[in-house]
């Protein structure tokens, strides 16, 4: 087996989808944001799971959620970004404050 490479077959497009959204309800925003307080692997923080270890972690969360126990999670929920925030994390302060002056705003810091 080649490294990093996973030792069975991989999650389903479902199991993916149940975890995601379980790490969400947890305040996380994606796998990589989970990776230390989850323990995950490079590769589990890419989103690439074996079907096991998807229904280790889904099994876990859901766990988590019944007992109520706060270890894993952030101390604050974070609301789940629109898809046009996504877009402009990309892009430094500097370069969305000289976007908005060209387009002729007046742009001064908080």
């Amino acid at each position: 087996m080649a490294f990093g490479q996973a030792a069975g077959p991989p999650a389903t497009h479902r199991q993916l989808d149940d975890l995601l959204n379980l790490l969400m309800d947890a305040g996380f925003e994606s796998f990589k944001e989970a990776r230390y307080p989850m323990d995950f692997t490079q590769r589990q923080a890419g989103g690439k799971f074996t079907r096991d270890e998807a229904d280790a972690f889904i099994e876990k969360l859901q766990e988590q959620g019944e007992i109520e126990d706060v270890s894993i999670a952030p101390v604050q929920k974070v609301a789940r970004p629109s898809a046009a925030e996504q877009a402009l994390r990309k892009y430094s302060d500097e370069d969305l404050a000289a976007e908005l002056q060209r387009r002729g705003w007046i742009v001064a810091e908080p």
